[in-house]
This record gives C-alpha cells, sequence and structure tokens, in this order.
C-alpha cells in the first residue's frame, strides 16, 4: 500500500488540512491519507482536556471521505507523540508499498532537525512539503543532510488554527474556515471561548 500520513494537533482540523490531503492524494497516487492526531505534542503546549476534541474534530472533518481515515496509534501510547516513534509502528501495522510519506509545512520542515531522532526518521520517509509563506523558500541545506521530499505545488491558503482558536474566543464567526461538522461540535463543546 502507498501510504501517506499527515500528522498534527489539529487544533483545530480546518478546511486548508483537509485541501493539502486532498491535493496531495490527487497528485501523488497514494492509496490513502492517514490522519494521526497528536496526543502530547512535543513542540507544543499540551492540554489534556482537548486531546479527545481534537480526535473527534478530525473525525467528523474526513467522514465523508472515503480515502481519508484517521488513526488512533498516539492516543493508545498515551506518552509524547514522537513522529518517528509512530513510523516505525506504522511500518509494523501495513504492508508499505516503498516508504511512508509525510504531510509537512515549511514552517515545521524547517526544524525538522530539532526532532527525536530526526535522523534515523529521515531514513524512514519522504516528506511533502508544503509551502506556508510568500516568496521561495531554500531548503537546499536538508537535502544536503539527506532528507528526503518533494515540494506540493497548491496555492499557499492563509488558515492558520491559532487564528482560528482566537476568531473563536472573540465570538466570531469560522463558517468557511472548518467543515460545519466540526463548527457544530466547536459550539456544543464550548471549545476555545477561555
Amino acid at each position: 500500500m502507498k501510504l501517506c500520513i499527515f500528522a498534527g494537533t489539529f487544533n483545530p482540523i480546518h478546511i486548508a488540512h483537509l485541501r493539502m490531503a486532498d491535493y496531495v492524494l490527487k497528485n501523488f497516487g497514494f492509496d490513502k491519507i492517514l490522519f494521526i492526531p497528536a496526543f502530547k505534542p512535543p513542540h507544543k503546549n499540551y492540554d489534556g482536556t482537548m486531546c479527545i476534541h481534537r480526535y473527534n474534530m478530525v473525525k467528523l472533518a474526513i467522514k465523508n471521505n472515503t480515502d481519508f481515515e484517521i488513526s488512533d496509534i498516539e492516543f493508545k501510547r498515551e506518552n509524547k507523540s514522537y513522529t518517528y516513534d509512530t513510523i516505525l509502528e506504522l511500518y509494523k501495522q501495513f504492508n508499505i508499498d516503498g516508504k511512508i510519506n509525510l504531510i509537512i509545512g515549511t514552517d515545521a520542515f524547517k526544524q525538522i532537525e530539532t526532532w527525536h531522532e530526526a535522523d534515523k526518521l529521515k531514513n524512514l520517509v519522504e516528506f511533502i512539503v508544503f509551502i506556508r509563506e510568500n516568496g521561495e523558500v531554500d531548503l537546499t541545506c536538508l537535502k544536503n543532510k539527506g532528507y528526503n521530499f518533494r515540494f506540493a505545488k497548491m496555492e499557499f491558503t492563509d488558515i492558520s488554527s491559532t487564528e482560528l482558536r482566537e476568531k473563536i474566543a472573540a465570538g466570531k464567526a469560522i463558517t468557511g474556515f472548518v467543515t460545519k461538522e466540526v463548527e457544530d461540535y466547536i459550539k456544543e463543546n464550548g471549545l476555545y471561548r477561555n
């Protein structure tokens, strides 16, 4: 199976995430995109009360696309969500054709060498990099260090989960930035209201 994973906090998952996954599926020939919400993201502040909500929102956002799946692999471990550990486990779970691919934005990819076991991780995956800013991006340094990646040529969509949380906290509408199911879930559960 040709597998691509999309891992992240998804706090909340928004339309740009779904467009990215759809673009990768259509342009790179994968059998499926596996969404993996982080249980305890190592590079971000951890809010234990939000874990299950983030998972549920991803599940709702992708439920109508049979090519998208969600995995609770990082929830089962219940410790810090290191991508390296997750990738090792996925190779045991699936019969992978080639290497697992990983969707990542340029902002995170530029920090890849700070990730847990980055030197080992780069040998296990290929990265599909989305440019998250306007202008030229030079990743030659990472290419020279053995990180295999391809750029996704999708036009940059300027939506951030941080901005969505701020909008909700300020009582502003987020219609059109998230699916209706996710918007309803956020309202029903009173999320991001501070």
